[in-house]
């Protein structure tokens, strides 16, 4: 198994972090260009209130005008029935459910229980499952929570199981706040797969404390061969003022590219996306990739 997925999710985690507003076509070309490096998963936008999350308010536009390359698929957030609706009414074709691992974090996030989270999302699986649309699970919170601290591999697992039954082809398992380390990246990733087949399994590391590479090598280890990323590492940390959020998508790709595994993803393609996008939301990328290719293009 050298074959791994990347789950491209800079055009909605990334971009929803963003303090301006990216425009919709800025956002349209991301998705396509994304997709033209060789990423087979771009999560393209969010289905959720323009209140709570301004960024996503132009996400029917969005998913309308993507043009669509065969064999990649364009996963949207919804939270709920209604954000379901919407979706499935603009075209999506795979959606995403967002839960969380610690109850804190839970009723601070969306402001109700983790079981009650649940229940929120049992009929938009069933919905999906009528109509011939694929659900992702994401649990939020799995190495550390910004309010409880610790969060127990069991309870994880519980969250990620009970996702898994209701019919998540796959579950993201996200270290929201960046606080994991590879040893416990592990006890949490041998808990789930109690409850689900590993290969079931994603990881959705941030880079908040330097550990995402690590992080994923050790879940390597384990067996999990798919992995989210953010094309420069777009999208802050909210609870750590600057720091870095999501691992960047270069950095991945070189790491499991030295390993000799296969991502289908072109490397110098994407710095350069990585430097058209930044340049456009005028910051730096935090993808230490990026920088180093870009420094050696500029010597020669």
């Amino acid at each position: 198994m050298n074959k791994v997925k990347i789950v491209e999710v800079g055009p909605r985690d990334g971009l929803q972090n963003e303090p301006g507003e990216v425009p919709t076509e800025v956002k349209l070309e991301l998705i396509e260009r994304l997709a033209a490096a060789g990423l087979r998963s771009v999560e393209a936008t969010a289905f959720v209130s323009p209140k709570w999350v301004p960024q996503m308010a132009d996400h029917t536009e969005v998913l309308e005008r993507i043009r669509r390359k065969p064999g990649v698929s364009y996963p949207v957030l919804t939270p709920n029935l209604k954000g379901f609706e919407a979706a499935r009414a603009a075209g999506a074709t795979e959606v995403a459910i967002f839960g969380a691992a610690s109850e804190a974090f839970s009723r601070r996030n969306i402001n109700c229980s983790i079981a009650e989270s649940l229940e929120r999302f049992r009929p938009v699986a069933e919905a999906a499952k009528k109509n011939d649309v694929k659900v992702r699970g994401y649990v939020s919170c799995v190495l550390g929570c910004p309010y409880e601290g610790e969060v127990s591999p069991r309870q994880v697992a519980g969250v990620a199981g009970d996702l898994y039954d209701m019919g998540c082809y796959e579950v993201s398992l996200g270290d929201t706040i960046g606080t994991g380390t590879p040893g416990k990246t592990k006890a949490m990733i041998e808990a789930c797969t109690e409850r689900i087949p590993v290969e079931k399994l994603a990881g959705h590391y941030h880079d908040t404390y330097g550990q995402a590479l690590a992080n994923i090598y050790a879940s390597l280890e384990l067996g999990v061969r798919t992995f989210d990323a953010s094309v420069a590492g777009l999208g802050g940390c909210p609870y750590a003022a600057g720091a870095s959020g999501n691992v960047a998508t270069e950095d991945v790709v070189y790491m499991l590219h030295g390993l000799g595994m296969e991502t289908g993803v072109d490397l110098d393609q994407l710095v350069g996306i990585g430097r058209w996008i930044c340049a456009i939301l005028q910051r730096e990328p935090s993808s230490k990739v990026n920088r180093a290719i870009t420094a050696k293009k500029a010597q020669k």
